[in-house]
This record gives structure tokens, sequence and C-alpha cells, in this order.
């Protein structure tokens, strides 16, 4: 989902009168922004406001003058994946995202070689109660054929199913499996925890929206209250990711922090250099933790990683994450009813990394065999429950990281 990401701060650009938020675009896809269509027409003023801004606050500085202002489509060729012309319907349907809802089936896709294949369904989505499942490819869409379509196409076909039944076909074992369902709005729950064993505890973030900081520090107070007492460690999972809100990632992360930097951004005009610290307080008291990530884990999800990991407070197991490094400013044009989503800055972890395109290092290094013996779905329906051997392996790496930082704390 191309998601929003609000500062803590929004940037007031005085000089334009406009109000800038700062987001991250998320990976994983529960609805799909277009680029801006050939289609699109653009009024002269229009046009000249969103050169104006590309000109002025695009994180990289580009030669706008051979463009011609009535034909965009070329600009936006120009500029990163990240940056996009939003309508009046997918600015609604961007701060819907932010506050946790939308319309929609709840699947979370990507394309992988020239396929769209489904990355796993939201709890209690229409998708996950028809049967969808990860993995699964998509074949057709109400029998139209979508094996070569893109993301785009195929939101706007469910989109343009309302409310009716939609059927999906989807490949699964080399075999063709076609289910009803409807589009309904969904109300994502972005957080999932438990105890283990050894007054251990497990919490899982499957996005970061406006809610998700509450959410977390709700459901770590409620872990401790359960244990009787402080937690021993605790594992954040942050597989499969793909990231939300830039100030519930920063807010997150101050949770887990007494002091340090948290994350900085850094782009060509003034107000897109900002550094985030964090103020003192420990939720856990200096508890260790293990920071699960995998090669979806993006964005706002490689804040929160980088946070703890250049901070010393985590060590982080699992595979690389993606590497989406880049922060987009959200810049209303004309009455404030559609939008420029634009690529403003990089940001940096607290060691001054850029992650984009290279993403965060584990401390431990997991195959995706290996991290499929912690399965999230297994862990959050409860199923290690009486598996000794894979509960103690998320023992092991909470005692790893005590051990490991434990020479520089």
């Amino acid at each position: 989902m191309n998601s929003f990401l609000i500062n803590s701060k929004p940037l007031d650009c005085l000089k334009s009168k406009l109000i800038f938020l700062c987001i991250i675009a998320m990976l994983s896809l529960y609805i799909s922004f277009a680029s801006i269509a050939s289609t699109t027409s653009f009024t002269q003023q229009q046009a000249n406001e969103i050169l104006y801004h590309i000109h002025t606050y695009y994180v990289d500085d580009l030669p706008l003058s051979q463009y011609h202002k009535s034909n965009l489509t070329d600009v936006f060729e120009q500029l990163d994946p990240y940056s996009k012309y939003l309508t009046a319907s997918e600015l609604d349907s961007l701060f819907s995202a932010a506050n946790g809802r939308y319309t929609g089936i709840g699947i979370e896709v990507e394309e992988i070689d020239n396929r769209i294949v489904i990355l796993g369904t939201l709890p209690g989505s229409p998708a996950e109660q028809a049967g969808i499942e990860g993995g699964d490819k998509l074949v057709a869409i109400n029998s139209e054929d979508v094996t070569k379509r893109d993301i785009a196409h195929i939101s706007k076909l469910l989109k343009k199913a309302a409310l009716k039944t939609i059927y999906i076909t989807v490949e699964r074992a080399k075999s063709e499996l076609t289910l009803a369902l409807r589009r309904e709005e969904i109300n994502v729950e972005s957080v999932f925890s438990q105890l283990l064993t050894n007054q251990n505890a497990y919490i899982s973030l499957q996005s970061f929206n406006n809610h998700s900081y509450h959410d977390v520090a709700r459901h770590i107070n409620k872990l401790i209250s359960n244990n009787g007492g402080p937690l021993s460690g605790l594992v954040i999972d942050l597989r499969d990711n793909p990231g939300g809100t830039l100030s519930s990632a920063v807010a997150i992360s101050d949770l887990f922090l007494q002091a340090g930097t948290i994350v900085t951004t850094k782009g060509r005009f003034y107000d897109a250099n900002q550094q985030f610290v964090a103020q003192h307080g420990d939720i856990l008291n200096g508890a260790p933790i293990v920071v699960l990530i995998n090669e979806q884990s993006a964005s706002a999800a490689e804040i929160l990683a980088g946070a703890l990991q250049d901070n010393q407070r985590a060590i982080v197991v699992g595979s690389k994450s993606y590497g989406k490094g880049s922060v987009q400013s959200l810049i209303p044009i004309g009455d404030g009813t559609t939008a420029l989503k634009l690529t403003t800055a990089k940001y940096f972890t607290p060691s001054g990394r850029s992650i984009d395109g290279v993403g965060i290092k584990p401390n431990i290094l997991l195959t995706e065999q290996g991290l499929s013996h912690l399965n999230k779905r297994a862990i959050m329906a409860g199923e290690l429950s009486n598996n000794r051997d894979k509960l103690a392996l998320l023992d092991k790496h909470l005692v790893d990281a005590k051990e490991y930082y434990k020479d520089k704390n």
C-alpha cells in the first residue's frame, strides 16, 4: 500500500503557504495509486503549480525547462516511483490508510517475476475469510485475465466492483481456485502480542498507522501486567511490515530508547532536514530486544530496526530488509482536494547510514528456511505454545541480544 506517513511536527512552509506532511510509501498494496496517466488533463495553473513544487522541493535538482507544461507525463517519468499525482479519491484513500482503515478485500500484493503475488491477507478481512493465502498468484478478477496486468490495473478492477461480489481466481500449487468475496471497510489491526516463555514476550507490527504507537504501548503494558512484573525480553516482529507513518516509527522507537538519535532526514529545502532524538524513558527498563526482519520489511519498519540497532538497544535477526529510504511530502494542489506526493528527502539511521536500495543488515542472518521456523502466523495463533524447540530459539536470540550489547551499555 502506498501509505501516508505524517511527521510528528508537520512541516509548515510559510513561503508557499502549504503544509507538508512527511510520508514514506508502503510497499505492499492494500490499495494502489497509479502513476500519472497520459489521459490526466491539467489546467495551466495546475501544471505551473506542480512544476513549481517539483523544481523547488524534489530531492534531486531536475532541469524542468525542457518539459512542456501541458503534458506532465514525461516529467513524472523522470521522478522516482514514489512521486505521484493523487486524485481526490486516492487522497481520501491515503488518509483512510493512515488512520488504519480502508475499503477493500484485504490482500497484500507484490509484482514478482511479472506476476502479481499475494504476500498475505489482513486478519478478519474478506480475503482471509474467503481462503486466499500468501503465495497465491492472481490469475483473474471476475473472469478477466490479469496475469499480464500491473498492480494499478488490478486495483482499478477491484474498485470498479464496488461492494458487489468479486470472483478472484488464484494459482496455488499449479492448480487454479476461484473464490467469491466482497469489498468492505476494514479496520487494520496493526499490533498483536502474546507472552512467550521465561517471562519473555512477543509483539508483531503489521504496519505503522496513526494508532500504532498507542497500540504498542498498550500491548506492552498489558504484557507486563499479565506477566506479573517486568518482562525479561521482547521480540519485535517486523517481517512483511511494509511501513506506514513516520511519526509512528519515531514514537515507537522512542518507547525503547533512553537517549540518542532515532532518524535524520536530508533534502534540498530547509524543512526537509530534520533530526529526531529520543526522550528519556525506556518502557522495558533495558530488557533485551530482538527485532525480526525480512526482505519485505520496509520504510517505517526499517527506521525502527535501524534506530534500535544503531543505538545498540536491540539485535536484528533475519534477512536483509527491502531498502526503502526516501521520504515523501504530501503537497496540496489547487483547492486541496488533490495532491502531489513528492520525494523530498532521504532518511538516515543514527549512525548516518542511508539504507535506500541497501536495506538493514541483520546482526544475525537467518535464511528463509530458518525464519520459517519462527512462522509469524503460527506465533500469533499460539501454535508454538507447545513447541519448546521453536520457543527456545526465540529465547536464545534474546540471550544473544543481552550478551551482544552487555559490554557496550
